[in-house]
């Protein structure tokens, strides 16, 4: 005997789906996701996924600006519970970056498969200035920098921490190795020049 499907709020329908991707990608990778394999998977006729995000980089797309979200949430909360001292919040920021990469090793994968498009390119810089400004306000209290000059070491221990999650990833290092080396980073670099 068929089931009627429920008939969920257009937002509901859209978390439902971004659930459903993350499972698709988690388990067959980034490849494996399109919008047919959406569908089918969560149990919806192919229209309501095209009406949802168009194409299948509008899916990808999607589904990396959740995670983003998601990301950012959590290093916001863990950053309210630090300490005060420098290296705690470095360390507390350290840690929260890496746990969302155990967490969420489908973002590396989407990320991939977005490599060249234009709206991922100004969506990962955008995410990039959102990251950078979090950090520099977050240590702000703790540097003699200029800001411009704080922002800009953030910048760039960002893009070695992107580099340490690969290694943490391919269990290369330790999830605490990985917490050290970027809250030794974050910490060497609020020291201004002599």
């Amino acid at each position: 005997m068929a089931t009627t499907p429920t008939r969920l709020s257009r937002q509901a329908r859209r978390e439902q789906l971004l659930d459903t991707a993350v499972a698709i990608v988690r388990t067959q990778g980034a490849d494996g996701l399109t919008l047919v394999t959406l569908a089918e998977a969560a149990g919806v006729s192919r229209p309501i996924v095209y009406d949802h995000f168009g194409t299948r980089p509008g899916l990808l797309l999607a589904l990396y600006r959740r995670l983003d979200e998601r990301h950012r949430a959590a290093i916001t909360q863990a950053l309210q519970a630090a300490g005060p001292a420098a290296d705690e919040v470095a360390r507390v920021m350290s840690a929260a970056y890496f746990a969302c990469a155990i967490d969420m090793p489908e973002f590396a994968s989407i990320s991939a498969a977005l490599k060249g498009d234009p709206e991922m390119d100004a969506l990962q810089h955008e995410m990039l200035d959102s990251y950078a400004n979090v950090m520099a306000a977050a240590l702000v209290p703790h540097s003699g920098l200029p800001a411009e000059a704080l922002r800009l070491r953030c910048v760039g221990v960002l893009g070695a921490a992107e580099a340490i999650a690969t290694e943490l990833t391919r269990e290369r290092a330790t999830a605490v190795d990985a917490v050290t080396a970027l809250t030794d980073l974050i910490v060497g670099n609020l020291a201004t020049r002599a």
